[in-house]
């Protein structure tokens, strides 16, 4: 593979934008729409995952038209919250002094095309981002790896010229399955032990924490060697 900048990989949800909590809240609602019984902490505990992996992890063995509903009613209703989006703290700066390194910002994330689209606008950085993904690129998202493996190709380097960071466990599942450095955030709502279990070799409270701490952390490594 061809080398080019270095660079880091960002999951979106939870890591960049505050919006795990929505998803849950629409979950919950969809679920109670299909009268599905589940809670609400089976629900964050799930968050992060591939979306078809997350219902049929909840709802047993429910058939695929319910599979399918479930989908579209968690799609209805996070839209219909989507206004309150908001980017984590330091996220927009973390970001920017990224790029100002010299790294190249990838968009890991396995968001719907409509959901990216929001989470795009909400970041407001596009002029400093190299590479997105999306959930149109896989089949099957976190924790399988595929969508880290999709990122790292589109951005032209290999695991040894990457981090990524992410706020789930199933973030640091995917990137160690790729064979991939990962830090974690607290912003997501998982404990510092999960990710570090999970594969993180540092975790940051949220976006502005790891700006802070830049330097000493993995990117600034990879700044360094770049």
């Amino acid at each position: 593979m061809a080398s080019k900048r270095p660079a880091v990989l960002f999951d979106v949800d939870g890591t960049l934008v505050d919006s795990n909590y929505l998803h849950i809240y629409a979950w919950m609602r969809a679920f109670d729409a299909e009268g599905v019984r589940t809670d609400a902490w089976r629900i964050h505990r799930c968050i992060g995952m591939d979306g078809s992996t997350l219902v049929r992890t909840l709802s047993g063995d429910a058939g695929q038209d319910v599979v399918d509903r479930l989908k579209e009613r968690h799609s209805e209703y996070y839209q219909e919250s989507s206004h309150l989006l908001a980017p984590l703290p330091g996220a927009r700066d973390l970001i920017r002094r990224i790029a100002d390194l010299g790294l190249q910002v990838v968009l890991a994330t396995s968001a719907p095309g409509d959901e990216l689209e929001k989470l795009r606008k909400v970041l407001d950085c596009d002029d400093v981002i190299s590479e997105i993904t999306s959930s149109e690129d896989v089949d099957t998202a976190k924790p399988q790896p595929d969508i880290v493996q999709v990122a790292l190709q589109r951005a032209g380097v290999d695991v040894h010229d990457a981090v990524f960071v992410g706020d789930a466990v199933w973030d640091c599942e995917a990137a160690r399955r790729a064979r991939l450095t990962s830090i974690g955030v607290l912003s997501g709502g998982v404990s510092r032990g999960e990710l570090t279990e999970a594969g993180a070799v540092a975790v940051f409270e949220d976006p502005a924490d790891l700006l802070a701490h830049l330097d000493e952390s993995p990117i600034g490594s990879l700044a360094a060697s770049g």
